[in-house]
């Protein structure tokens, strides 16, 4: 089994660039999806939002997708992390 990235590091890419860090854990259809429910829920909430909320309340839909994936990456990586360091 090759070396997987430092669980740090892949929190880093998922904070950064949306998605990235399922891929970098070698699961990019996962991080596919977290991006398109990201943009589907972002939309919604945007359209349905009164026009007085903050942008931070238009876009509450795909932040808080964008925060449950950067916990879901951060899980996967440190635990293919510790089964790396566990086996080796």
């Amino acid at each position: 089994m090759r070396k997987p990235l430092h669980p740090w590091m892949v929190l880093a890419l998922a904070v950064v660039l949306p998605g990235v860090g399922h891929v970098a854990c070698r699961q990019p259809v996962r991080g596919l999806v977290f991006l398109f429910f990201m943009i589907l829920l972002g939309a919604f909430t945007m359209k349905t939002a009164a026009p007085e909320v903050s942008v931070v309340g238009k876009y509450a839909g795909g932040l808080f997708v964008w925060a449950m994936s950067i916990l879901d990456a951060y899980r996967i990586g440190r635990i293919r992390y510790e089964v790396w360091r566990h086996q080796a």
